[in-house]
């Protein structure tokens, strides 16, 4: 049994916020990417979408990581180091708390320059040049880590719950694109009739994400039963938290069975009527919601007993 030896940090809901935010830009940064990549030219109106909500949510991140370090005056010092004789820049490649403060800045270069340059087009103008594709590559690896690490940096302190686990980092992520899918599929409903296509294939993507946060789960479970730490996770009121994630899993679930497959079309009022039967918007509601309680859990289990 792991030996745990350290105060908890009572990290609470500006932290919380921030990883859930985090892993939302980050998941749909990478999706509008993918969706560039490997779409069609119907797709870039979404991927314009994902590209235009990722820059502010990712500056709702700054803000909330600033206000949870009590002295947000102080923020740059994370970056700057300002002792005296070792004036320079605050990087730490073997912290991971330093590896997440610049990936967050980096990762914020690369949402604002994404951001202006869908911002800046013209009506139906769906042309992207090579060098934003490079610049979307790249800035999407960045993204997949600003979402990874916030599971990453709870694996390697010496909390109870957080270290006796490996498979945090995995569990942020596939939750985080799990709720990017569902985020961009919900906001697809606003956009014209030529968004079905794109929204039918998030759901099914969002599908397929939330059977890989639910094998996450299980090795979470798994690794935590190992280290003999379950009955954090299993206390209440966590005990009601994970049913509500399961339970959020649900119509996800239920459509990569086949069970709620809508049949989308693209002639007129039918594409309203179909929405509206399948449900789609709930159930993305439900899955944004579902994540947002899982980074809950996760971050409070291991702090409140």
């Amino acid at each position: 049994m792991a030996e745990h030896f350290v105060q908890p940090p009572h990290w609470e809901v500006w932290i919380t916020l921030y990883f859930f935010l985090a892993g939302i830009a980050g998941g749909s940064y990478t999706l509008g990417t993918m969706l560039r990549l490997w779409g069609s030219q119907r797709d870039e109106a979404t991927a314009r979408i994902a590209f235009m909500w990722s820059f502010p949510i990712v500056v709702v991140c700054g803000i909330l990581l600033t206000i949870d370090l009590g002295k947000p005056l102080r923020f740059w010092h994370m970056m700057v180091n300002t002792t005296p004789g070792s004036l320079g820049l605050n990087f730490k490649p073997w912290s991971p708390i330093s590896l997440g403060t610049w990936a967050l800045l980096i990762f914020s270069l690369f949402a604002f320059v994404s951001f202006l340059e869908v911002m800046t087009k013209r009506g139906n103008d769906r042309n992207v040049s090579g060098t934003m594709i490079v610049w979307n590559i790249v800035g999407s690896l960045v993204a997949l880590f600003l979402a990874s690490y916030t599971g990453v940096v709870l694996s390697v302190s010496n909390q109870p719950v957080w270290s006796d686990s490996y498979a945090i980092g995995g569990l942020f992520v596939a939750s985080a694109l799990s709720a990017s899918a569902a985020f961009l599929a919900f906001m697809s409903r606003f956009r014209s009739d030529d968004a079905i296509p794109t929204e039918a294939r998030l759901e099914a993507a969002d599908a397929w994400f939330v059977l890989l946060e639910l094998i996450m789960i299980i090795a979470f479970f798994v690794t935590l039963s190992g280290a003999g730490e379950l009955w954090r996770e299993t206390a209440t009121p966590w005990l009601i938290g994970w049913i509500l994630i399961f339970a959020s899993f649900i119509p996800s679930l239920r459509r990569l069975a086949g069970g709620g497959r809508v049949r989308y079309t693209a002639s007129g009022g039918a594409v309203a009527a179909t929405r509206v039967l399948a449900g789609t918007g709930t159930s993305a509601i439900i899955v944004i919601v579902g994540v947002l309680i899982l980074r809950f859990v996760v971050i409070y289990s291991a702090q409140f007993q």
